[in-house]
């Protein structure tokens, strides 16, 4: 068993078991149910709308070289730098590169999962510069020295008495403040730092190849006051966030919306093309687009697993899987949680480390029912685990167990060969790894084979 398998199975065995924290996080995804439907009911069709995104976003990945040049190509001829970045290493020196360049002492970052890929603020910090997450929930899970719990709502395992109490204890506050009294806290604070940095960094939702433009939407507005308040703003996104055309955000804006918090719409959704330009007043003085792969292409190269790649973090199969809802984002371990998370970790990090990801789940489906593009993601789930056993990553023990296994069942004689208390006893004690956390298996004390051919003999006589 790897490391990783050791961390996700006792974190999840501890939260498993706490039920004020299960009670905290189906609170709000109960919520979160609730409004879906609305967001729904604004297309006519949810089903071809959902297809349209799936093959779009196919049409997109399968001509991913061409559409990356265009969008470098549209966005430098206003002025804004692209750098493709092989690695998180890679994207963080050059980050640092354009702070040290700047003399940046203080930095705002909007939300962004990329940036928390890349270990970003641990690395600011090791650097001197101090890192301001703006958006509510980061900034919260920032206070608390903790990584985002969820794609979407960072901080979905606290309650607002958790919160008050956080900003008590960090802030110098009085404790007990409502929520409108935390937000309008935390907007003091962070109207300062707008002001104050030299630099400004966000992800971006989408990356449009047509116009060289990126998509950020939000609904507090810190993206925007992160992006055009410093004179120097950093985009840091992955390179599977493009999109043919800029009039695909009709379709894909309202579908984000939808899935991510019921929306119909979020209430900013900002479209920035490169800095500031001659003819305008405000924005950024310097743009720079970092295109990030760090293992993206590993999902790529694989024609099954690279539909993966069509994700639009919404968020909408962590809210639906069974498995999620029992053990919460941080006994993942990662930075996607989920059933997103545990198809595109071990292809992103290392398959025989996060191998056990795939395996955390019910395969009910349910998170391909709920996906808006449509990736069949508990086939993917099997996918990996196909790999994983294809390139030896299983004991000994397991390969022999499923071998007899196999034999039995494709052998009618070897399966009729005992009654089921016989076969019970044979299987429990092989099987200890299943029966450790499950009831023993119970076979039939009569195969259905012996029973049809009882009901023969006796239709016969």
């Amino acid at each position: 068993m790897t490391n990783q398998a050791s961390i996700f199975k006792a974190k999840s065995t501890v939260k498993a078991a706490d039920m004020e924290h299960r009670r905290k996080i189906n609170f709000n995804i109960d919520r979160y149910n609730a409004v879906v439907p609305a967001g729904k009911a604004q297309f006519d069709d949810l089903m071809a709308a959902r297809e349209l995104a799936k093959n779009t976003k196919w049409n997109a990945i399968e001509h991913l070289d061409v559409m990356l040049e265009q969008f470098e190509k549209n966005i430098s001829a206003r002025g804004a730098k692209v750098i493709w970045a092989e690695s998180a290493e890679e994207a963080l020196n050059e980050i640092g590169k354009i702070c040290k360049a700047k003399g940046c002492k203080t930095l705002v970052k909007s939300k962004s999962m990329v940036t928390e890929e890349i270990h970003l603020n641990k690395f600011l910090e090791a650097q001197g510069i101090e890192s301001i997450e703006t958006d509510l929930g980061e900034y919260i899970q920032q206070l608390d020295g903790e990584p985002p719990y969820h794609i979407v709502t960072p901080a979905m395992h606290k309650s607002k008495e958790d919160v008050a109490k956080l900003f008590a204890e960090k802030l110098g506050v009085p404790d007990g403040l409502s929520p409108t009294q935390l937000t309008l806290v935390a907007r003091e604070k962070l109207r300062e730092k707008y002001v104050q940095a030299e630099v400004g960094i966000t992800g971006a939702n989408f990356i449009i190849a047509d116009t060289g433009s990126i998509s950020v939407t939000e609904n507090e507005g810190n993206g925007r006051l992160s992006s055009a308040f410093p004179k120097t703003h950093i985009v840091v996104t992955g390179i599977e966030k493009i999109i043919p055309s800029l009039k695909d955000l009709s379709l894909f804006l309202p579908l984000l919306a939808t899935f991510g918090t019921g929306q119909q719409l979020t209430v900013y959704n900002t479209i920035i093309s490169g800095p500031k330009q001659k003819n305008e007043v405000d924005g950024p003085e310097e743009m720079y687009v970092i295109l990030l792969d760090n293992g993206r292409t590993n999902l790529l190269a694989n024609a099954k697993t690279r539909e993966a790649l069509y994700c639009i973090r919404c968020g909408a199969c962590l809210n639906a899987c069974p498995v999620y809802k029992n053990i919460g984002g941080h006994s993942y371990n990662t930075t996607y949680s989920g059933p997103i998370g545990s198809v595109i970790t071990p292809h992103l990090k290392n398959l025989k480390e996060y191998k056990h990801l795939s395996y955390a789940s019910s395969l009910c489906g349910n998170c391909t029912e709920v996906c808006p593009v449509r990736i069949n993601l508990h086939e993917l789930l099997l996918e990996n685990r196909y790999e994983a056993v294809s390139e030896g990553d299983s004991s000994v023990s397991e390969r022999v167990a499923w071998k007899v296994w196999k034999t039995a069942s494709l052998h009618r004689s070897m399966m009729n060969m005992s009654n089921g208390k016989m076969k019970n006893k044979i299987v429990n004690s092989l099987f200890k790894g299943w029966t450790k956390h499950r009831a023993n298996l119970d076979f039939s004390q009569k195969t259905f084979n012996e029973m049809w051919k009882e009901r023969e003999i006796r239709n016969n006589k």
